[in-house]
């Protein structure tokens, strides 16, 4: 990762798209670095980015403008802000299918747990108003 590359960019008043695809696998051995056949998560990659860099705040782009409770059910829900107690509750219960937003929700609270402020889940449509806090799914640590 270059990590010291994209802090840099974001101390400079950058917002920094990365991460997106996941990344590339590979596997370091000695000082040689080698291509493997893997999948990286890209809400996990994003997670463990913003935390290397000392990032407060992570926004997960997706499909929807929230994260739904009860999603497709008749009472369905947007929910528009949540702490990680919260979280791991809806996600215990199975809020938030695994391959949906499962790994959204686990990527949040992994990078909260690691002195991370906040959380913002939101389509790419929607995060200008949801970074002003209008919309989208804010998620806290405490």
């Amino acid at each position: 990762i270059e990590k010291d590359v994209i802090k840099d960019l974001v101390t400079g008043g950058y917002v920094v798209v990365a991460a997106g695809g996941g990344g590339v696998p590979v596997v370091q051995q000695g000082s040689i670095v080698t291509g493997i056949e893997a999948v990286i998560d890209k809400d996990r990659a994003s997670a463990l980015l913003a935390g290397e860099i000392g990032a407060a705040r992570l926004v997960i782009l997706t499909g929807v403008d929230h994260v739904k409770i009860n999603y497709g059910q008749p009472n369905e829900q947007d929910l528009k802000e949540s702490t990680v107690k919260e979280a791991k509750q809806y996600l215990a219960a199975g809020q938030f299918p695994p391959g949906s937003m499962g790994p959204k929700i686990e990527a949040a609270i992994s990078f909260l747990e690691r002195g991370g402020q906040e959380v913002i889940i939101t389509s790419i449509e929607k995060v200008k108003p949801a970074l002003s806090g209008k919309t989208g799914t804010r998620i806290i640590s405490q």
